[in-house]
């Protein structure tokens, strides 16, 4: 029998989907969104564990199929924004140190906002698609990155075709900064939509890296297009 707690004798409490009721002036969408959000247990993880959004554990899922983050690397996250991938990449680098034993990494996030301080990470409003973006990272890291990896996507349209053509673009353009700021073996991971235009972006990834694949860590929604490059080896 069910207390008012919502506990049932014998089975612990209950994990209680949560409802919510469309208010005036929101949307069906939106209030469809609110609710998929209030219930998704990647969000609910990353409010327990102090992560910035559930995006961090689509990096963290990543990371432990292709094991590029080491101790001692130095990573650049491209639209940092709001730090998540940062978070992810100051454990797994040890940027803090808290690995005793371990060279400790450096993580630089950037972005076109101003970003909140990030336990281990630097972070710089830059726009990496200026002329001296590569040049000011590498004096701000003192040499250049074992890493870049980007989350970024460009603002939605409500085209699909047209959405997926942006994001190849922004894709393409922190693939050519990668070139730029990367040391010999170094790893690219960044976001695309999958929509039939990554044909020219995995050709070009293939002439700089040794192994370039696609992944869709668990993380991702199942009913979103987005999935990850991830290119290894950089040729420099």
């Amino acid at each position: 029998m069910a207390n008012r707690s919502g506990n049932t004798s014998g089975r612990g409490q209950r994990d209680l989907k949560v409802k919510v009721k469309t208010a005036r002036g929101r949307t069906l969408s939106s209030t469809r969104w609110l609710e998929r959000q209030l219930n998704d247990p990647y969000v609910k993880r990353a409010q327990s564990e102090g992560m910035r959004g559930r995006a961090a554990y689509k990096i963290l899922e990543i990371d432990d199929k292709y094991r590029f983050f080491r101790a001692g690397m130095r990573v650049v996250d491209l639209g940092c924004a709001p730090g998540g991938w940062c978070q992810v990449a100051v454990k797994r680098v040890n940027a803090l140190g808290e690995k005793p034993g371990k060279p400790v990494g450096r993580v630089l996030g950037v972005d076109l906002q101003e970003v909140e301080p990030i336990a281990g990470a630097e972070t710089h409003v830059i726009d990496f698609m200026a002329d001296d973006a590569d040049d000011a990272v590498k004096d701000l890291l003192g040499g250049k990155a074992d890493i870049v990896i980007s989350d970024m996507a460009a603002a939605s349209s409500g085209h699909k075709q047209t959405d997926h053509l942006r994001i190849i673009a922004l894709c393409e353009a922190a693939a050519y900064f990668a070139f730029d700021v990367l040391e010999e073996d170094g790893v690219f991971v960044a976001k695309v939509l999958a929509g039939g235009a990554e044909g020219d972006l995995q050709k070009l990834l293939k002439q700089k890296f040794r192994k370039v694949a696609n992944f869709k860590p668990p993380a991702s929604r199942a009913d979103s297009s987005e999935k990850y490059v991830v290119a290894t080896g950089f040729r420099a």
